[in-house]
């Protein structure tokens, strides 16, 4: 196991799992609710930047390594289902849609790996598609952990506010509808694997 410092900073990512979970097991006499999504919603920020930065300094420092290629994306899926199953125990997501996306991460993280044993991995490699699903979803989760109002403007004595848990909550869809077509995208990549015979 390389030591470098992109893999630490994917251990780090790893480490602050249990601070996400914690945050919300915190007696209220300690931090209030919009507090606890104020600092949900920082940890988790923190989190979806470290999975650019260690992949980036994996490349910049020329560190790359197999086991810092395999725990990164488990540093990442466990971070997202985490964060799901809190959304999901807080009221906040549908219980189907987490399912939806973890079901998907996890049948094609083995679906990978499996394409990797037979030296097909680039034929399910990440697509554009897949990167804008984990986008939108990484926002839509930020937005949902807040579960508050952005900003709010007044007009002529009228109200005007951008409500983050709405565009959370409809942002999480979109990455719903793009999991199950991205799924679709790379299960058509690895079927001509699939239905050869042996």
């Amino acid at each position: 196991m390389p030591l470098n410092l992109p893999n630490l900073i994917t251990w780090v990512r790893i480490l602050m799992i249990p601070l996400l979970v914690g945050v919300y097991y915190t007696p209220h006499e300690w931090i209030a609710n919009h507090d606890k999504n104020l600092v949900a919603t920082l940890i988790f920020s923190f989190a979806a930047i470290t999975d650019w930065l260690d992949g980036y300094l994996a490349r910049a420092l020329n560190q790359t390594s197999s086991f810092g290629a395999f725990l990164d994306p488990v540093a990442d899926k466990l971070m997202v289902a985490t964060a799901l199953i809190l959304l999901v125990w807080l009221g906040r997501v549908e219980g189907f849609i987490a399912a939806i996306i973890i079901g998907r991460e996890i049948a094609i993280s083995a679906l990978r790996e499996w394409m990797a044993q037979i030296g097909r991995s680039k034929s399910v490699a990440v697509s554009f598609l897949g990167k804008i699903k984990t986008v939108s979803q990484m926002v839509a989760i930020i937005l949902l952990l807040y579960h508050d109002r952005l900003f709010q403007v007044s007009f002529h004595e009228r109200y005007f506010e951008l409500n983050g848990h709405a565009i959370g909550n409809f942002l999480i869809y979109v990455a719903a509808i793009l999991t199950l077509w991205s799924m679709g995208y790379y299960l058509k990549m690895a079927l001509p694997e699939l239905t050869r015979e042996e």
